[in-house]
């Protein structure tokens, strides 16, 4: 008689401990510093109402007669002010502290409509293919010929003209991941469409169609999830450019505000000011862009590198 033994099935944490991802993480210096900077300015934008010193929202907080302080380094300085204060007389770390969080949401919202709209898109282009392919990549191709500020400007006037400009200010941040989602979801359409292109003609796929199995099944559960990888890749580098389509359009007075602090709009408040010396105001919140930017695509290549199948992993 002969006995069988059953190998327990490693759990999650198993498989992720002993991953070539994990494995990569803990020997890149670079990908773990930048992991940590961005977790540290994800937190401590969540957190902005708990650590702001006052909230940038609250006009009885704002003393105008406190405007332009220097940060806590220069002659003139203010104690209560660390980084300084605005041309509005607001304390800058705190506008700098709900800034973030607005581009951070603006940003990952953003990536979030463009990914459901392209993996659909790219999904149903890919593994139909025929005329809906044709019909979703030329609508793909249509789309890349205009550039986010050119839909940020129509969309935009068409709300200022329907709504008036109050109401576009008071829903800035869902008219804005709107704006760039819509205006960026064919980078993924392209993206997913190629790796089903790749993946459909595969024995796993055929023994699904063979099992009786519907197309969308198919698609979105034995498919979607061998395309993940280049979707992970594409998608660190899309929140990066929509912060920095958020900053842009802000900074072009097409965004956020200036009474509801981004990142964008503080830069551009405080840029007329240069000329006076006042450099904080636009200096500093663009030292925190330029750094948020820069670890999210530090990660990216990180994460590039590691997902790509042609690299040796031995």
């Amino acid at each position: 008689m002969t006995t069988s033994t059953t190998v327990p099935r490693a759990g999650r944490w198993e498989r992720l401990r002993d991953s070539y991802l994990l494995y990569s993480f803990k020997r890149d210096l670079v990908a773990q510093l930048s992991l940590l900077i961005f977790i540290a300015m994800v937190a401590v934008a969540i957190l902005a109402p708990w650590l702001a010193p006052m909230n940038p929202y609250d006009l009885a907080q704002i003393d105008i007669m406190a405007s332009e302080m220097p940060p806590f380094w220069m002659a003139g300085s203010d104690d209560a002010y660390l980084l300084g204060t605005d041309a509005q007389g607001r304390d800058l770390l705190s506008t700098i502290l709900y800034g973030a969080r607005v581009s951070l949401i603006i940003g990952f919202g953003a990536v979030a409509l463009q990914a459901a709209l392209g993996i659909c898109f790219g999904l149903l282009a890919g593994y139909l293919g025929g005329r809906i392919d044709a019909f979703l990549m030329r609508l793909a191709d249509i789309q890349l010929s205009f550039s986010t500020l050119m839909v940020a400007i129509v969309v935009g006037a068409l709300v200022k003209a329907i709504f008036g400009s109050s109401t576009f200010s008071a829903y800035a941040v869902p008219l804005l991941v709107l704006i760039i989602g819509l205006a960026e979801w064919p980078q993924y359409a392209r993206t997913v469409r190629a790796s089903v292109l790749a993946e459909k003609g595969k024995e796993y796929v055929d023994a699904a169609r063979t099992m009786g199995l519907p197309s969308r099944r198919i698609m979105f559960r034995h498919i979607l999830p061998n395309t993940l990888s280049p979707i992970f890749v594409i998608s660190t580098v899309q929140v990066a450019n929509a912060i920095i389509s958020e900053a842009a359009l802000s900074f072009l007075g097409l965004g956020m505000p200036e009474t509801h602090p981004s990142l964008g709009s503080l830069i551009k408040s405080g840029f007329d000011y240069l000329q006076s010396g006042s450099w904080w105001i636009t200096l500093i919140p663009g030292a925190v862009l330029v750094a948020l930017v820069l670890v999210i695509n530090l990660l990216g290549d990180w994460l590039r590198d590691v997902l790509n199948p042609r690299l040796y992993k031995g």
